[in-house]
Order: structure tokens, then sequence, then C-alpha cells
């Protein structure tokens, strides 16, 4: 896995903890750089994203990142994906496709191709940023898809609202899901609501991996 915004490895603690090797990560933060540094000693720091090529970066099959969410939060001046800082996401999409791109360079095809997952995490805010309203996280949907065709385009939805959770379905080789998720029920002591958007760029597996629980009553998922 490769991770964007990388913080004080949030994304790389949940990889380690289910069996994904973190590979590299991108961070500007010294900081945030120091934790990640000693707690993932063999992660390869690559820095600013502005500045990489994704045809360079050691290919891996997941790419997770949290771009910056100051100006698609409803506590900010909501400048939305025009912003300098939430417009980062677009970085995001930019460096996934050179990945991509390179990868089917080197031969590769369908499923093989890396990476072949995308996640994305955000502010619920990105459901109501942008005019009209909503239309960034539009963009983030239509962008996304775009990286693995190009010529689709995303409508708004018919209510003018988007969900808290969908998913978009091409065939058997595209799909994507977001999920809005509340940290409150995941063991963390606040609310803290998120997006969560995965996309699989061969296959239906991202409604899977958000909606699909790994137990139910009675069938408990063994403990760590």
């Amino acid at each position: 896995m490769g991770s964007l915004f990388d913080g004080i490895g949030g994304f790389p603690l949940a990889a380690a903890r289910n069996g994904i090797v973190p590979v590299w990560a991108s961070e500007i933060e010294a900081f945030p750089m120091e934790v990640t540094r000693l707690r993932f000693p063999d992660m390869v720091p690559v820095g600013d994203i502005t500045k990489l090529n994704g045809a360079k970066l050691p290919p891996v099959d997941i790419v997770c990142g949290g771009s910056p969410c100051q100006d698609l939060s409803v506590a900010g001046a909501r400048a939305g994906l025009a912003g300098e800082r939430s417009g980062l996401f677009l970085e995001q999409i930019r460096l996934v496709k050179e990945m991509r791109d390179a990868d089917e360079q080197r031969g590769r095809t369908a499923y093989a191709v890396r990476p072949r997952f995308m996640v994305w995490e955000n502010v619920p805010g990105a459901f109501s940023s942008g005019e009209p309203k909503g239309e960034d996280f539009r963009i983030v949907l239509e962008e996304t898809v775009r990286i693995a065709i190009p010529s689709v385009s995303v409508p708004r939805p018919d209510t003018g609202r988007w969900e808290s959770a969908g998913r978009i379905v091409l065939g058997d080789t595209f799909s994507l899901a977001w999920r809005c998720l509340d940290a409150q029920y995941w063991g963390v002591a606040q609310r803290r609501k998120r997006i969560f958007l995965v996309a699989d760029f061969a296959g239906s597996r991202a409604g899977q991996i958000l909606f699909d629980q790994e137990s139910l009553s009675g069938n408990s998922a063994p403990g760590g």
C-alpha cells in the first residue's frame, strides 16, 4: 500500500493490522514524518505529493489518501475543490493514473494493473460543497471513475442530494462505493463522521469491501 497525505500513519497502521504492507508514504509536515519514521521504519517517505511522478513510485496494490478537508468542511470558508488545500485531491487522481499507465506500459493487464484499489477519506461536508450544492462530490466520483474509463460522466442525483452511502458499478470491470462512518461506533470516544470511498479499478469488490460484514450474530469473526 502507498499512503498519500499520510499524517501520522493512520492508513499504514490499519494496513499493517490487516496483513497489508505499507511500502511508501507522502507527507510534508516534520512531526508526523518523525512519528511514522519511528513506527514504520521500513516505509519509504516520498515527500510532497505535488512533486511526485506516479510512474517512478514503487508499484503498490492499494493507494490510500485523506486529502486536506479544510476547504470542504462546513466549518471552513467552503472554497471546495477549487481551494488550495482540498484541491490536492486532484493530485491523488493524477498519481493513480500515472501509476496505472506505467504498469500497463510494463505489460500488465486487467486486474493485474496496479494500483487496483484506491481509498479516499474526507469530511461529510464534501456532500454539500460546491456550486451547485454537492458539485464537489460529483467531481470526486467522476474523476475517480475516469481513472479507469475516461469517457464516463457521473450525473448529479435526481434529488439533488447525495446520500450517506452509495455505489457505482460498471459491468465487471469497475466499481466504486462510498459510506459515511462515525468514529463513535468504531472504538473512538467521540462523534467524528467521515466519508470513506473505495474504488476497484478491475472488478466489483468496492461494495463488498465497504458494506459486507465480516460476521453475523452467532458467527463471530476470530478474535486477535
